[in-house]
């Protein structure tokens, strides 16, 4: 099969992701209720009836296959010697960090998947996102900011991906909104990644954004399926690393302030995260238990509807990730 270099494989890549997981999660979703992963009504929570936590599988779903897809057709020729040429040098240098990478989200996955049917102490669930956190590191993905420390490295990579994780687990507190807001990053990340020449970081962007846009249909702006904790999870993880993957600083931009580019296009999550773990700390609670004070909450009650709360919070994101593009 002959593709447009790179544009048709990043449309491929995105519409594999899509595909993937709008088909995907009805079975994930009858699943759910199978097994009884769902969330029930309750406590700050305006659904009537249980919901089925599906959105984090189908997503990681929506991830996996299209990549096995693409390795398979990369091994028996399916596509044109361009294609199959950058594509495998892109695979074969960052190979070990693509399996870390994929084992990272599976982890997180799981994490989330366990915190939705036990209720893990928080504690634990700390845990187990810095160890993903130092998977991740130890197989070369690492923030530097031009300290040549390899301890300051692992510090700062562990910490910058615990605090995505948290944050969009955090943002997940209104239909639409956790996905919605990956679902603009990754494709900011994307266009970055692909402008700089990063073909196989764009392809893993637009692969995320298209899984996210495959959920938004059953989760926005009415549910039939939740991310529940393991999509949430898996959100924040797949941004904090598109975040680190891209090389920011390059020839065109040898600006060190370059590396401020995904402070942007996550300036809505991170904000959102710092406001709220503030106040619980100014008025004495654990950071970790929720409230109602999230960007979302205070526009419900400054009058939005739910819906138009959702999409003036998108529209914002938007626009701080296109302040990333001058």
């Amino acid at each position: 099969m002959h593709l447009s270099f790179p544009t048709e494989v990043y449309a491929l890549a995105a519409a594999g992701g899509f595909l993937t997981t709008l088909l995907s999660l009805p079975l994930w979703r009858r699943w759910c209720r199978r097994t009884g992963l769902v969330d029930d009504p309750g406590h700050r929570k305006i659904h009537a009836e249980p919901i089925p936590l599906a959105g984090g599988l189908a997503v990681f779903t929506g991830l996996a296959l299209p990549l096995a897809v693409a390795v398979l057709a990369l091994r028996v020729g399916w596509l044109d010697t361009t294609t199959v040429q950058t594509l495998n040098h892109g695979f074969e240098r960052r190979s070990w960090q693509l399996v870390a990478l994929l084992a990272g989200a599976l982890g997180m996955v799981t994490l989330g998947w366990a915190d939705d049917r036990y209720e893990l102490r928080p504690a634990l669930k700390f845990a187990g996102q810095v160890a993903v956190g130092i998977m991740v590191a130890a197989s070369g993905v690492r923030i530097t900011l031009f300290v040549p420390s390899l301890a300051f490295s692992f510090a700062v990579t562990v910490l910058w991906l615990v605090a995505l994780t948290n944050a969009f687990n955090f943002m997940d507190n209104m239909n639409g909104l956790c996905a919605g807001l990956g679902l603009i990053a990754a494709f900011c990340f994307g266009m970055k990644a692909a402008v700089a020449g990063q073909f196989l970081v764009a392809l893993m962007a637009f692969l995320t954004a298209g899984a996210l846009l495959g959920f938004l249909p059953y989760n926005f702006p009415r549910a039939s399926t939740f991310l529940g904790d393991a999509g949430s999870h898996l959100v924040g993880y797949l941004l904090g690393v598109l975040a680190i993957l891209p090389h920011f600083f390059t020839r065109a931009n040898r600006s060190a302030l370059a590396v401020l580019n995904p402070l942007l296009i996550l300036a809505v999550p991170l904000a959102d995260m710092v406001w709220v773990v503030a106040l619980r700390w100014r008025a004495g609670r654990p950071f970790y238990v929720g409230d109602t004070n999230h960007l979302s909450h205070r526009l419900l009650r400054r009058g939005c509807a739910p819906t138009r709360a959702v999409l003036v919070i998108w529209l914002l994101a938007a626009l701080t990730g296109a302040l990333a593009f001058y």
